[in-house]
């Protein structure tokens, strides 16, 4: 017993200090969300306006038949979904506009954002 009492106060203290026993904290607030939805190679909205500075979530849908791939190389944002497929990205934006493009449709899919 006395070998393992050192242990158990270590474990204690560890457990302490890391906060591990302290009550949960209230959850933060969910992220302001933009939905975009993508048909047959074409966004809609085709523009959005999002704060700037600040993280932000797109909800982004692809209804079309075949893949499509949401990027931007500047701010190395890339995120490919399937056919019928549904994702997010969360990224924060600096001032300015932003071109958003579907890879596999240059023609048609572009999504301009404007971070203020």
């Amino acid at each position: 017993m006395r070998r393992l009492l050192p242990h158990l106060l270590f474990v204690a203290a560890l457990w302490l200090g890391l906060g591990w026993a302290a009550p949960a904290r209230a959850q933060s607030a969910p992220l302001p969300s933009w939905t975009v939805t993508v048909s047959d190679g074409v966004f809609s909205p085709k523009r959005l306006e999002v704060p700037a500075g600040k993280r932000i979530k797109l909800i982004l849908i692809n209804r079309g038949p075949g893949p499509l791939e949401f990027e931007n190389a500047d701010l190395h944002v890339e995120k490919i979904l399937a056919a019928n497929a549904e994702s997010f990205v969360v990224i924060t934006l600096p001032p300015g506009e932003h071109m958003f493009v579907d890879e596999f449709n240059i023609a048609t899919g572009e999504l301009l954002i404007v971070a203020r």
